[in-house]
């Protein structure tokens, strides 16, 4: 059971950014809430490589699905957020990637 909890979850980068940010009240996280719940709900990234971290970067900055809402209070960051034309597939479990229309 435990070699079972600690393999690689069957989730894209997508899946757990948004999974992450849905988690949060205010649908809103920064970079380093977003890696501390990817570790804290999913083990296998805990003590792995920081590669891992570059593609959750990645995905945030790449993906439309992703949009950066202000500032952290701190000065450190932003804060990332679903767009809202993913978060209706989001919330029910669709984490495929949506091109927008521009």
């Amino acid at each position: 059971d435990e070699a079972r909890f600690l393999e690689k979850p069957p989730l894209s980068y997508i899946a757990l950014i948004a999974k992450a940010i849905l988690s949060s009240p205010t649908n809103k996280l920064n970079l380093a809430a977003i890696y501390k719940y990817i570790e804290d709900h999913f083990p296998f990234y805990k003590n792995k490589s920081q590669g891992w971290r570059n593609s959750v970067r990645h995905n945030l900055s790449l993906n439309d699905c992703f949009i950066k809402v202000g500032r952290c209070e701190d000065g450190k960051g932003n804060y990332w957020s679903i767009h809202p034309s993913n978060l209706n597939d989001f919330v029910h479990g669709d984490f495929r990637q949506h091109r927008r229309s521009r």
